[in-house]
C-alpha cells in the first residue's frame, strides 16, 4: 500500500506517520505539508509547501498512490470563522478534489473532531467548519471516511505544537492511561489512530463517520 500524509509534523499526524512506516503492508509513504516531520525512513518521502494544497507538479505521481491520510489542522483559537475557513474547509477541500480526480476511489481519511456538526447550524464556529468540510469530502468521488476522535493521548514521543495543548497533556499525563480504559468513547491515542486508519485503508469502514470509540475498536 502505498499512502500520502498531510500533516505529518503535527502531534495527530506524527503518530499516523509511524504507524505507517512500521507497517510491513505499506511500501511508500510521501509526507507533505509546510513543516519537517523529523523522521528519516527509507519508505518515507518529504515535501515542504508553505501551501500544502499546491499539487500541480506532484500530479502525475499522486495517483499511484492507494491512500490519504489527511492530519492537516489548525486550532479554531484566535481565528475568525473566515481564516479558520481558509485554513480547514478550503485547504481540505482542494487537496481532496485534486486527488478525486486523479484517483477516483481513493482511500481518504479525514481527522475531525468529537463534537462536528453536521448540521452547520449550530453555535460552536469549529464545529461548522468541520461539519460542512465533512459533508463536502463525503460528497466526493472518493473512499472518504471522516475520524472524530475526542480527547488524544500521544504515545512514542509525538507532541502538539499548541503550547497550551502540550501544557495540558502535562498536567494530566499521569491520569491518561486510566482515563484511556475507564473512557474509551472519549480518549483514544495517536498509535490507535494510525492503525485504525490502517486498517481503514486496508479493509475499508463499517460507517462513513467514525467516533472515538469506533476508532478505539480497530
Amino acid at each position: 500500500m502505498k499512502v500520502l500524509v498531510f500533516g505529518a509534523s503535527g502531534m495527530v499526524g506524527q503518530g499516523v506517520l509511524r504507524e505507517c512506516l512500521i507497517d510491513p503492508d505499506v511500501t511508500e509513504v510521501l509526507s507533505i505539508g509546510r513543516s519537517d516531520c523529523g523522521l528519516r525512513d527509507a519508505k518515507l518521502r518529504e515535501i515542504r509547501r508553505a501551501d500544502p494544497a499546491e499539487l500541480a507538479a506532484l500530479e502525475p505521481e499522486l495517483a499511484r498512490f492507494d491512500a490519504c491520510f489527511f492530519c492537516l489542522g489548525v486550532s479554531a483559537g484566535g481565528l475568525s470563522e473566515a481564516a479558520y475557513t481558509r485554513l480547514t474547509h478550503d485547504l481540505t477541500l482542494a487537496v481532496a478534489r485534486t486527488l478525486a480526480r486523479l484517483r477516483p476511489g481513493m482511500t481518504f481519511i479525514y481527522v475531525s473532531g468529537m463534537g462536528t456538526d453536521s448540521t452547520g447550524r449550530g453555535r460552536s464556529m469549529w464545529a461548522r467548519v468541520k461539519g460542512r468540510t465533512e459533508n463536502e469530502l463525503l460528497a466526493l468521488p472518493l473512499a472518504a471516511t471522516m475520524f472524530r476522535p475526542a480527547v488524544i493521548v500521544p504515545m512514542h514521543g509525538e507532541r502538539s505544537k499548541t503550547l497550551a495543548y502540550r501544557l495540558l497533556y502535562a498536567l494530566v499525563a499521569p491520569l491518561l492511561p486510566l482515563l484511556r480504559r475507564a473512557s474509551p468513547r472519549y480518549v483514544t491515542t495517536t498509535e490507535q489512530v494510525g492503525r485504525a486508519m490502517l486498517a481503514v485503508a486496508a479493509r475499508g469502514a463499517s460507517h462513513e463517520v467514525l467516533e472515538n470509540a469506533d476508532i478505539n475498536a480497530f
